[in-house]
């Protein structure tokens, strides 16, 4: 377990951090006037540690995550991903930020039907222009790590619920990564199926080193985060596990 206390976590932007929110607000329009969905929010995720943000719906988690991924600028503060201040790129910079750098975890799978277990991960590597060779290693070796190497070419509904999100994982850091982003990655399983992709996730982010934001409404698993923070009103706090 990371020793790094929560509080710091919440608080503090180490521009070492692979993932740095520092000071970020966002408004949405509302009516006559500006809904705030995120608070002067401030979050420093260093390498290989996973970070759960719990809170109700509403309270911003959707918003921290789409400001995380670049795919909403704030209105203020800064968003640093591998060290790069995303504030002063173009659109298609930050595209290409998100695909090098960002991996996302999507509630569903959302796979392509048509392609199988490999080819889901073959696209997103082509999609970044590597070459096939190596992409075919890449997908053994990420295949075998969540235990699907022998359904390498089964298509999603030839998969279980569990199976095809670890297809979703795999997926997500296939262009090596060095932010990881996941969304309530268990809400459509069991709680066996649920507790086991969550242990595998926190594996990989272990071994490959990278920042994990878990945004979750099941406290079950807040006892294999590093920091546990609660979003309220738009803002972000130290919270309990229990």
């Amino acid at each position: 377990m990371n020793t790094t206390t929560a509080a710091s976590y919440a608080t503090a932007a180490e521009p070492s951090a692979p993932l740095v929110l520092d000071g970020v607000t966002l408004t949405y329009p509302d009516g006559d006037g500006r809904l705030t969905a995120l608070d002067r929010v401030s979050l420093g995720v260093p390498a290989g540690t996973v970070t759960a943000v719990v809170g109700p719906s509403g309270s911003g988690k959707s918003s921290l995550l789409a400001v995380a991924a670049t795919l909403v600028p704030p209105d203020r503060g800064r968003v640093l991903v591998g060290g790069t201040e995303t504030g002063a790129l173009s659109r298609a910079e930050r595209a290409l930020l998100r695909r090098r750098e960002i991996g996302i975890v999507f509630q569903q799978p959302n796979l392509l039907p048509s392609l199988t277990a490999a080819e889901q991960l073959e696209v997103m590597a082509h999609l970044d222009g590597r070459r096939a060779r190596t992409v075919r290693g890449r997908v053994r070796e990420l295949l075998a790590g969540v235990g699907l190497a022998d359904l390498a070419h089964r298509r999603p509904h030839q998969l279980s619920g569990g199976q095809r999100q670890r297809v979703n994982i795999a997926r997500a850091l296939m262009n090596e990564p060095s932010v990881l982003l996941v969304d309530e990655p268990t809400s459509a399983l069991d709680h066996e199926r649920g507790a086991a992709v969550l242990d595998l996730l926190v594996r990989l982010v272990r071994e490959r080193g990278t920042a994990t934001v878990l945004v979750t409404h099941d406290r079950a698993h807040l006892a294999a985060a590093d920091a546990v923070l609660e979003m309220a009103d738009g803002r972000l706090a130290t919270a309990t596990r229990a």
